[in-house]
């Protein structure tokens, strides 16, 4: 059994939270123990640069919900990481999360990752500089190693990926259910 940790970064419960809850499902069924985590809820201030967590030994100077979220990334085996692409980028509620990570990220290591990404566009290449930001946290992540994608393209309206996106609800859940 491992520990998952999926982070919903989505601003609004849509497409790629549904991606999540697929994953999530999948994971659940294989045994996994499985927690999502909707970053949007949850009350994370950006990081400043100020690096007092390094003077601190990993104490940020906002008391908010990311020691607890960060000490639940550190503990999880299998990190799944969940945006849609706003500009051709992840979005703003999982950028801070991740960014927030500065104060113990040497501690996040040995984690599998998988990547969920919507679009709205479905041209070839719309979720590549998205990806290419979560791969690069996890490339700061010591013998932490990609595990699977699923690119939910030409998805937009609230609700779109029940109607028309079956195939990457099904990857989702599948990649969710060969977690090893």
């Amino acid at each position: 059994m491992k520990k998952v940790l999926i982070l919903s970064g989505s601003p609004r419960k849509g497409n790629s939270d549904a991606l999540c809850d697929a994953f999530l499902k999948g994971a659940i069924e294989a045994g996994h123990e499985v927690e999502k985590i909707r970053v949007a809820e949850k009350k994370v201030h950006y990081c400043t640069g100020c690096y007092v967590c390094k003077q601190t030994g990993g104490n940020c100077v906002y008391q908010d919900d990311m020691g607890e979220i960060l000490q639940k990334i550190i503990a999880a085996d299998v990190i799944a990481l969940a945006s849609p692409v706003y500009f051709y980028s992840i979005c703003a509620q999982l950028k801070t999360v991740l960014d927030r990570t500065v104060a113990r990220w040497t501690e996040i290591k040995n984690k599998q990752f998988y990547f969920l990404v919507t679009a709205a566009e479905d041209e070839e290449g719309t979720a590549d500089t998205t990806l290419a930001c979560m791969r690069g946290f996890m490339d700061c992540c010591d013998d932490s190693k990609e595990m699977g994608v699923v690119e939910g393209l030409g998805v937009y309206e609230l609700g779109e990926m029940a109607q028309k996106g079956e195939k990457f609800l099904q990857e989702a859940y599948t990649l969710g259910k060969n977690i090893r």
